[in-house]
């Protein structure tokens, strides 16, 4: 729809503007400069500078032709003649041929503009294949670039008072308050600018006062934020430009709290049972941080005192010792947070090593144990935006879980605990280079094959071993993990209840006795890898767990199917779908539906760096996510011992018993021989599960 500018009609001498690649147009009179117009379209085109043409960052591009599918004719012509402000930005800096000043350049006549893409700071970000959003350049922090009137004995005003006054008259901003740190700089950095200066004016909520929260002489054109996400295991950090919206640099580091307690709770644990405890993981958390920083700017050649704006992200307890709080309510019902809300502070007030006016922000938590990652995975994946049923899940120790459209959202979480990170695992281990992360097994000959991070060649094939000869073959990790006990079930080896077959010893020697059990032969060398019953079972245990969660959710939702799926985290990257649907950690849905989309929750935290509006989104969603705690849930032990089984005791896989044979029900007891001949009574769960299988 057009936009007229000043009458609800555009009159004969108005001119048809049409910005790309958003789309968007308007009627203008003649004369309008370009900026003008794209800014009165909602087409956010830099201008540090203010319009004085020295900034360069509203740079455009005319397109000549006939565009009939706009009924616009484009030329050069229709534009104004480049300008002075256009020659001397060209001659001290780069403006590639054909390129404009938009602040320089006025309309003469009807126009297609380009916004270019290495200038466009409402690029279009692909996250993933089905995700062609728009991410419109909205941050918190604007860099304002103003020329301040000189002292003069007859106006006795401040330097300060004149600097707002500037700031005022050229942008707009009005109640203006400055960080006190600067309050014994501005005088110097005047004058050493020769009266201009440019200011990083933070200004998140429009019911909040804008801060000055930086100055700097002369004109500057440099403005970075950091989009974090503090995992349990793993913390990752984006550096991206405020000016651009590009992501400069991304690092991604063990989270040092590990040597206090693999999983979340033991974590707490050590805070009970330590008086330190809390303050020791608070810092070792934020060193890590700082050394993050540092690297992203080594990476970005950016100065640590550009950082002008951040965004964490994390779960409860993450959230918790992050900033500096007693993490131990959550260790326990009634699970209560001290604080659920988004967090505003600055950097220096948490020690981070940035510019001394550094904002921070914190998205809210949805529930004791849901956290501000799955609020960020949530606003970046968008079931609330969806008319689908999507479920959202992040594999972790404690996996969350977030299922819902636009109608209805609920959440959750499930204490999967370590498994799936190899943890618990006779020969587990974290994702590096000599770890086992594909396993397929022959069903007939029950030989493995498999392949290892660092190599593209498989086990059986030819230059595997001089592959791996650097790295060796060193464990297995979370993704093979679930592919081994998903093969073990399909080739026969374990039962649907996870029980391996001691009676299929005769037929391979990788079926081998260990005490009262048997263990299958992965890999014979050192180390040699052996898939015990006890592995089986810890895997059992995390993914019925998980599983157990979402049918919470689906009995709340009233669905018995879900529409999408999507697996977030770093982990759930590297699940293969097929094989987590297998194993019974998700419910039947279309292959094609289910999805790894990565860090969502570090898109989300990107994406709210980026854009306030965001913020205001999530805020609002996490208000009207209903909260789900399984704890207190009776049916879910119900559900977890249905969940034991692969798939399922009693849940049946349509969709996906027409990609993979399932087999079919084997007897085989706790000792692992099949057939016993003394039959068990059959239990209720049992007999339910039979009669839903015919």
């Amino acid at each position: 729809m057009d936009a007229p500018v000043k009458d609800s009609e555009a009159s004969a001498k108005d001119a048809l503007v049409l910005f790309m690649p958003s789309g968007k147009r308007g009627h203008f009179p003649v004369g309008t400069t370009v900026l003008e117009a794209a800014r009165t379209l909602g087409v956010y085109v830099e201008s540090v500078c203010g319009g004085r043409g020295i900034c360069g960052r509203c740079q455009i591009d005319v397109q000549e032709g006939r565009f009939a599918k706009h009924g616009i004719t484009s030329s050069n012509d229709h534009i104004s003649e480049f300008g002075p402000k256009e020659k001397r930005y060209a001659e001290k800096r780069d403006l590639k041929d054909g390129r404009r000043l938009s602040c320089s350049a006025t309309i003469l006549g009807d126009l297609v503009v380009d916004v270019p893409q290495d200038v466009q700071v409402n690029a279009q970000v692909v996250r993933k294949d089905a995700d062609t959003r728009i991410i419109e350049r909205n941050p918190a922090v604007h860099m304002c670039y103003v020329e301040v009137e000189e002292p003069d004995m007859h106006k006795p005003l401040g330097d300060l008072d004149r600097l707002k006054a500037a700031l005022e008259k050229e942008w707009g901003i009005r109640n203006l308050d400055v960080d006190a740190y600067l309050l014994p700089q501005i005088q110097k950095i005047l004058r050493k600018g020769e009266w201009s200066v440019t200011a990083a004016i933070h200004h998140d909520e429009e019911t909040s006062r804008p801060v000055m929260i930086g100055l700097w002489p002369g004109l500057k054109n440099e403005a970075y934020g950091i989009a974090c996400d503090i995992g349990s295991t793993t913390i990752a950090m984006h550096l991206s430009s405020l000016l651009s919206v590009r992501t400069i640099a991304s690092a991604g580091t063990s989270n040092p709290q590990i040597r206090f307690g693999e999983d979340l709770m033991s974590r707490v644990s050590y805070v009970m049972m330590n008086p330190d405890g809390r303050e020791g993981m608070t810092n070792a958390v934020r060193e890590a941080i700082n050394e993050l920083i540092g690297r992203v700017c080594a990476e970005g050649n950016v100065a640590r005192e550009d950082i002008l704006d951040a965004v964490f992200v994390g779960n409860p307890i993450m959230h918790h010792l992050f900033l500096g709080i007693d993490p131990t309510e959550l260790g326990g019902a009634p699970f209560a947070l001290a604080v659920s809300g988004a967090v505003h502070l600055k950097a220096s007030e948490i020690g981070l090593a940035m510019n001394p006016g550094s904002r921070v922000y914190m998205l809210p938590c949805i529930a004791g144990h849901v956290g501000a990652d799955a609020a960020a995975a949530t606003l970046a994946e968008g079931p609330h935006r969806q008319d689908e049923m999507m479920l959202l899940v992040d594999v972790g120790t404690n996996a969350e879980i977030v299922l819902g459209n636009r109608q209805r959202t609920v959440a959750a979480s499930s204490p999967t605990g370590p498994a799936f990170e190899g943890a618990e695992i006779s020969g587990g281990q974290r994702a590096a280079p000599g770890a086992i992360e594909r396993v397929r097994i022959d069903p007939l000959t029950l030989e493995p094959r498999f392949r290892v991070i660092g190599t593209e060649q498989w086990s059986d094939e030819a230059g595997f071993a001089e592959a791996v000869q650097a790295s060796g073959i060193t464990g297995i990790c979370g993704s093979a993990i679930i592919e081994v006990v998903a093969e073990m079930y399909l080739s026969g080896i374990i039962s649907e209840d996870g029980v391996v077959d001691g009676s299929l010893a005769a037929k391979s020697p990788r079926i081998r006795p260990t005490g009262r059990t048997f263990s299958y032969l992965l890999h014979e060398g050192s180390p040699t890898i052996i898939i015990t019953q006890n592995d089986v079972r810890a895997i059992q245990l995390a993914k019925a767990a998980l599983y157990a969660g979402v049918k919470l959710l689906m009995d709340k939702q009233g669905i018995d199917h879900v529409d999408q799926i999507r697996f977030a985290g770093a982990f759930g990257s590297f699940i293969d779908p097929k094989y987590a649907m297998v194993l019974g950690l998700i419910p039947d849905c279309d292959l094609d539906k289910v999805k790894a989309v990565g860090n969502a929750a570090g898109t989300g935290a990107r994406m709210a760096l980026l854009n306030r509006d965001y913020r205001r989104e999530i805020e609002d969603t996490v208000t009207r996510i209903e909260k789900i705690e399984t704890a207190l849930e009776p049916k879910f032990q119900e559900h977890f011992v249905y969940a034991m089984a692969m798939p399922n005791k009693i849940d049946p896989f349509p969709k996906l018993s027409l990609a993979v044979t399932l087999p079919p029900r084997k007897n085989v007891g706790e000792d692992g021989q099949a057939g016993d001949a003394t039959p068990r009574r059959r239990s209720r769960e049992d007999r339910a599960a039979r009669r839903s299988r015919e």
